[in-house]
């Protein structure tokens, strides 16, 4: 039994590492805490065996099926090898386009993370409307705020379970590297993390003029003020707004084209800059900062999608997401570099740019190994960080290759060994020699490898979306 803030904790055993699961650490942000920032949890039972209930997801992948009828979201998980040591800290943040994600999914389980001696917690955040909306006389970025929230709580507790609270590294993939992206910026998050890790950075960040547009046609789809409508229901008016997102293409642009209805919003409080501004002036020239991306993002999302490129789609997505013209490519090949590099590949390059410029350290690499189901694509890191190579959706991307379990372990042991030291085992990067960590059977240490589209986008200013047309 451990004893934290609020209550004496019972957790698990498993494989030779404790376990906790399900601590609150914030209120439940229902009735006069719905879109609020997050509050302290006044006391709780200390009955840490099982997770938390995910917040109210969006309606894919059959998600929503695993929301119980409880409030109570905002909760983390902890393994722990000790509970008399001092170890590093490692804070994941799920992913999920900010409308899907939570801790309890078997890819996320810890054991093998802690058994390398660390600390792992995982946590669940409010997501889509609930969390990200931007809500009239609310604080934006709710789910933000929520992240903060965790951090907080693993300072004020994290020792009781055997870690340091002044050597904390979160990392997270996806829209949980975009988190990360976005705690690099925030002031709030000051001082909570002495690392980060952010695995294909989503490179989408809202001015509050989107997003109240966005909120503005939720609210129409409910008939309602958004308040009125019970938390379990609301995620659904997301969904059906995003099943007619095209309608918005015109006000919204290319966030529409890519169905991404939310993203953090860059109000001037919460988040002040985009990660990509805030870094270039030093605002995380402290922290130490791995960041990279799949060679092949975009291929889960054609699949996932059904997409059937042709010519004239892939021509029209160069016009469109594109800074300046690719090379010839045949039409599937070149659609798919083309979003890879709007949404991913790019976002987390220019971060790792703008760490340098600001006079940080960053750690730059590239997952290449082709994977027998659909080669590098975006996910494919998560079995082989975590070490969970037949737990999850995730691991179907893994199609039981053998030689994962060796690449596996050399990135989990690169993961942890800069959450103990800073040094994941090859050279900083620098934009003269732009050496990259290739993660491959063979893993290697080369010049950036995707100079082509580089050279593309070396002008570009990842910037706020703004809304394109004024509302009718």
């Amino acid at each position: 039994m451990t004893e934290v803030h609020a209550a004496k904790v019972r957790g698990t055993e498993e494989d030779g590492v404790a376990v906790f699961r399900g601590i609150p650490y914030a209120a439940p942000p229902v009735g006069e805490l719905r879109f609020a920032a997050p509050h302290p949890v006044k006391s709780w039972d200390g009955d840490a065996t099982k997770y938390g209930p995910p917040a109210p997801q969006a309606g894919y992948f059959g998600m929503e099926t695993l929301v119980k009828d409880d409030h109570n979201w905002l909760t983390l998980n902890i393994w722990t090898p000790a509970t008399d040591k001092k170890l590093p800290v490692m804070v994941w943040i799920p992913g999920g386009a900010y409308i899907l994600g939570m801790s309890s999914l078997p890819e996320y389980d810890g054991v093998n993370l802690a058994k390398a001696d660390v600390v792992l917690v995982t946590f669940n955040y409010r997501l889509g409307i609930e969390g990200f909306a931007q809500i009239e006389g609310k604080p934006a970025n709710r789910g933000l705020l929520d992240q903060v929230a965790a951090l907080e709580w693993v300072r004020d507790n994290i020792g009781a379970f055997g870690g340091d609270p002044d050597q904390v590294t979160i990392f997270g993939q996806s829209a949980g590297a975009g988190s990360v992206a976005a705690l690099l910026a925030m002031p709030r998050a000051k001082g909570l993390f002495t690392r980060a890790i952010a695995q294909s950075v989503a490179g989408t960040v809202f001015t509050p003029e989107l997003a109240e547009d966005i909120t503005k046609a939720c609210i129409a789809e409910a008939g309602q003020d958004l308040s009125t409508v019970d938390p379990f229901e609301l995620s659904a008016i997301g969904d059906a707004v995003i099943a007619k997102i095209m309608q918005y293409a015109d006000r919204w642009g290319l966030p529409a084209r890519r169905t991404i209805l939310f993203s953090p919003v860059v109000d001037g409080d919460v988040l002040r800059q985009t990660p990509w501004e805030a870094l270039k002036n030093g605002a995380a020239k402290d922290i130490e900062l791995i960041v990279g991306h799949t060679r092949d993002e975009q291929r889960l999302f054609n699949a996932i999608e059904a997409i059937e490129v042709t010519e004239e789609l892939a021509d029209e997505a160069v016009k469109l997401f594109a800074p300046n013209p690719y090379p010839q490519a045949e039409p599937e090949a070149l659609y798919e570099t083309v979003h890879s590099d709007w949404l991913f590949r790019m976002p987390s390059l220019h971060l790792a740019e703008a760490q340098v410029t600001g006079g940080g350290r960053a750690y730059l690499y590239e997952l290449t190994w082709q994977a027998p189901t659909m080669g590098a694509t975006h996910g494919l890191d998560i079995p082989l960080v975590f070490g969970n190579l037949d737990k999850g959706q995730p691991a179907m991307l893994i199609g039981g290759a053998p030689e994962a379990e060796a690449l596996s372990d050399t990135m989990r042991k690169a993961w942890t060994g800069f959450a103990k030291t800073g040094d994941p085992g090859w050279p900083a990067y620098d934009t003269e020699q732009r050496l990259t960590q290739v993660f491959d059977t063979q893993p290697t240490v080369t010049p950036y490898p995707e100079e082509t589209s580089r050279r593309i986008w070396q002008d570009h200013e990842f910037a706020a979306l703004p809304l394109q047309k004024e509302t009718r």
